[in-house]
């Protein structure tokens, strides 16, 4: 049997969404390799084909050009889903973005959101996801575009939320908030893609008729998350979406990303 590699997250939704997949709970033609590497490293490496099956932010999808295409299940999408950007202190937007800001990837949707609402920016400092509300609460920046579960836990660091980007595109668009997706690399064959898009969708749907078979496996890959931002974390961004991008999903990141990698 071939054995297919697939990069994705260790965060909960992930974790949460791929475990039956992984663990061979799902019919599939083929085996999983899983790489767990963080959001950006993933968007890098896709630039040169990495994996087989990859997560990718769909701000980075201008950046792979025709290396993937996306599948329809696994994506991470969805309402009153979006980074925020936070400070030690509340003011508006314009202003918080003139300071040093530190963002988790410049292919990151979050960073392209910002781009968008906030057009001038100052200095953008890349850091890793999880440690930009440190950074924020030290003054070492002064104001974090976070993702992930930091939304959950921004308050315990004493930071304010600025804005919330995912309110900002929803009003902008009507549309769903696209973060990122499940993309095949390109040179695949077709009914290889079809398989991996339906044991991905498989995999989802076995996540969502037992939520706990795979709580060891998030826990695992979790870091210092407590079950309660783990849970909160799973059921944002695990939703109708992840079994089916849908119609208004696809319109949605064609109109974000910009590029016909959306299919």
């Amino acid at each position: 049997m071939r054995a297919l590699t697939f990069g994705f997250s260790p965060c909960p939704n992930d974790t949460f969404a791929f475990h039956a997949l992984v663990h061979g709970l799902v019919p599939a033609p083929f085996a999983v390799q899983p790489v767990l590497l963080d959001i950006e490293e993933l968007n890098r490496r896709a630039q040169a084909g990495a994996f087989d099956l990859t997560k990718l932010s769909v701000g980075a999808f201008a950046a792979v050009g025709d290396r993937y295409r996306l599948l329809r299940s696994g994506a991470a999408l969805g309402h009153g889903v979006g980074p925020l950007v936070v400070a030690r202190t509340a003011r508006p937007l314009a202003d918080a973005v003139r300071g040093r800001m530190a963002i988790p990837g410049r292919d990151t949707t979050a960073f392209r959101l910002l781009r968008l609402a906030a057009p001038s920016l100052g200095e953008v400092v890349e850091v890793r996801y999880d440690r930009i509300l440190g950074a924020v609460e030290r003054g070492e920046v002064d104001a974090g575009l976070i993702i992930h579960e930091s939304r959950f836990t921004y308050a315990d660091h004493g930071l304010v939320k600025i804005v919330d980007l995912g309110d900002w595109w929803e009003r902008e668009t009507s549309l769903p908030v696209p973060l990122a997706g499940i993309c095949a690399r390109a040179d695949l064959d077709a009914d290889l893609v079809a398989a991996a898009e339906t044991a991905i969708r498989a995999s989802v749907a076995h996540a969502f008729a037992h939520p706990e078979a795979s709580r060891a496996y998030v826990r695992a890959h979790s870091q210092e998350m407590s079950d309660a931002v783990c849970d909160q974390h799973i059921r944002l961004y695990v939703n109708a979406h992840s079994l089916d991008i849908g119609d208004d999903g696809l319109r949605a990141v064609s109109r974000l990303a910009g590029t016909t990698l959306a299919r």
